[in-house]
């Protein structure tokens, strides 16, 4: 007997694909419609000949299996459905954000959500740059919602159980921080390099402003969402993201406050939780230091969220070009580290050729020529943004119907675009 469709089966669940049938269509040249549709034309113009030289290239079992550790927000998350349905896909599901279900993300879930594999869009040119230069690569996909320290002891038990002689982590954003938990919670694993795109080693604001309810992509989604506000959203679901908290700066260079003291946050706006905010204050000695098998590449000269004060009525940021869009050049390459820098946004990173072309040397030789180890900090004039004028940003709801399908990617890739305040 025939198993009758889910009522809440949505083009984006039709859509889920694997990378491995994303990689085989590529190659093959199939299905040209649906994959212009999904990563737009061109993207698609870029991923197929590098799908083509990815199938055709034989791995040499010298080198190093790269693990691609995503970001935060980088893993699709759902729930299974009975087959022959695909998964219900909950991030990123632009029907179910419209709809409201933005809020089933909220901690403690009583239902757990299943991993449905890293953001295509984001990772997978990178994959088949380095599957076409010969290296294996495993995406590691994990709920980058959970804890910092315990996603890190999850790597660290599957790269020992993996089997592999050596292994390479290439970590975007929040998957740096991870790595450096793995590498701390277990000191013997094969790891012999570590590459980190844009991770907030020493923190990043962008998390301040997503438990504000001002940061860029709360506010988008709470465009799109019919039924919660960004500071809804802010209150009721990021907060209870312990990843979020394992972000925050230390008190130094980025900010002179305590921000894990819960009365260093200004009233009225949303607040974070005291408990978790405690917890979190205990991450750094749980990572591992930044040693000689690390390498860090920034992205710089994007409007940034550089420093923050206390006003009288929230919080006032200082923006400036220092930074790729989301952490601070001096966050995501502190000093002592290796570190190459180039001009790029936040969530481009994981995609930019010049940076692939440059963690393939990185994974060879340790170094590369291909992106300069130093960079001229912006003359450009820096502003001050509060938190009040954030919120007036994406404040009216998108009507989605009327988006054309180009329209529709753009503003799920967009999400996390710097406001028109952050300009120069």
């Amino acid at each position: 007997m025939a198993i009758a469709e889910p009522p809440d089966l949505s083009l984006y669940d039709r859509a889920l694909r694997s990378d491995a049938e994303l990689i085989g269509w590529l190659a093959a040249g199939l299905h040209h419609r649906e994959l212009i549709a999904y990563f737009g034309d061109a993207e698609f113009q870029q991923l197929a000949p590098l799908a083509r030289a990815a199938v055709d290239t034989v791995a040499d079992d010298t080198f190093p299996e790269v693990w691609i550790i995503p970001g935060i927000l980088g893993t699709q998350l759902g729930r299974p459905r009975a087959p022959p349905w695909p998964a219900d896909l909950l991030w990123i599901d632009a029907a179910d954000v419209i709809a409201g279900r933005i809020a089933e993300l909220r901690l403690p879930d009583a239902q757990p959500l299943q991993l449905l594999g890293g953001i295509s869009f984001t990772y997978l040119a990178q994959q088949l740059r380095l599957r076409a230069a010969g290296f294996r690569v495993r995406l590691w996909d994990y709920d980058w919602r959970q804890d910092i320290a315990a996603c890190g002891a999850r790597l660290a038990q599957e790269i020992a159980a993996s089997g592999s002689g050596s292994v390479a982590l290439l970590a975007h954003s929040l998957g740096g921080l991870v790595a450096r938990a793995a590498l701390a919670r277990h000191a013997e694993l094969p790891v012999t390099r570590v590459i980190t795109l844009g991770t907030p080693h020493e923190g990043t604001l962008a998390v301040v402003q997503a438990l504000r309810g001002t940061y860029p992509t709360v506010r988008r989604l709470a465009a799109l969402d019919r039924r919660h506000t960004a500071e809804q959203l802010s209150a009721e679901v990021f907060s209870s993201f312990p990843s979020l908290y394992g972000m925050l700066p230390p008190t130094g260079a980025l900010c002179a406050l305590d921000l894990f003291d819960s009365a260093q946050w200004p009233q009225p706006g949303p607040m974070p939780d005291p408990l978790r905010l405690r917890s979190a204050s205990t991450l750094r000695p749980q990572l591992a230091p930044l040693d000689a098998r690390c390498c860090c590449i920034a992205g710089v000269r994007q409007r940034t969220a550089t420093g923050l004060e206390r006003g009288p009525d929230g919080f006032i940021y200082q923006v400036s070009s220092d930074g790729d869009g989301t952490v601070p050049a001096i966050s995501a390459a502190p000093s002592g580290s290796a570190s190459y820098f180039l001009s790029c946004e936040h969530s481009n990173l994981p995609r930019d050729a010049r940076v692939g072309a440059a963690v393939i040397d990185l994974l060879h030789g340790g170094h590369t020529q291909l992106l300069p180890t130093r960079w001229q900090a912006s003359d450009d004039r820096a502003v001050r943004v509060s938190d009040d004028e954030l919120r007036a940003t994406y404040a009216d709801k998108v009507d989605w119907r009327a988006l054309s399908p180009d329209e529709r990617r753009r503003y799920l890739n967009q999400l996390n675009l710097a406001p028109p305040q952050y300009a120069a």
